[in-house]
């Protein structure tokens, strides 16, 4: 039998000595043994969040010229913002304006005055195992506890230095 697959194969059997060797795994043994499992996991991508100076243009860019559905304006006071959220089908963009001097969109825009990415938003399935993981594995966290968001559930933003230089947010799923 072995030499009828050698000969399928076009290999003659001194050919055998150079191919590599291959490692079978064992089905005994899990592969996530030793690997901690986690209180807590990732869930969809929520929105992506784009800064910007003008939000009445923005707003009419997304609803007027590329015909996406958006939200009314919602000031969030507490956040220092303005929110439009556009809606994607499988997520959202949220729109964000400087709600007051000292919103820290205002801060962000001073820097950039064509308005950006700001943040992104994943939503996860326990906010607070999450929170006190991240914590243990010396996460920054910008604030004591979770804030409620835009979308009325609790979130937490991680400190853009200790995530490749992306301020995250997570929401409560």
């Amino acid at each position: 039998m072995a030499s009828s697959l050698l000969k399928v194969a076009g290999l003659s059997r001194c050919a055998l000595h150079t191919l590599p060797s291959v490692r079978a795994l064992s089905l005994t043994v899990p592969v996530s043994q030793g690997v901690p499992r986690s209180l807590w996991k990732l869930g969809r991508l929520s929105h992506v969040a784009i800064a910007v100076p003008d939000l009445e243009k923005a707003t009419a860019l997304y609803r007027d010229v590329l015909g996406a559905q958006v939200s009314a304006t919602v000031p969030l006071p507490e956040h220092g913002v303005y929110t439009v959220f556009v809606e994607l089908g499988n997520t959202k963009l949220e729109l964000l304006h400087p709600l007051g001097e000292k919103s820290p969109i205002a801060g962000f825009l001073q820097k950039n005055k064509a308005g950006g990415m700001h943040h992104i938003c994943i939503e996860v399935d326990d906010i607070n195992a999450a929170i006190v993981d991240l914590k243990e594995k010396k996460i920054r966290l910008l604030s004591p506890e979770p804030q409620i968001g835009a979308h009325g559930k609790p979130v937490m933003f991680l400190h853009p230095k200790d995530c490749d230089g992306v301020l995250v947010e997570i929401e409560q799923a």
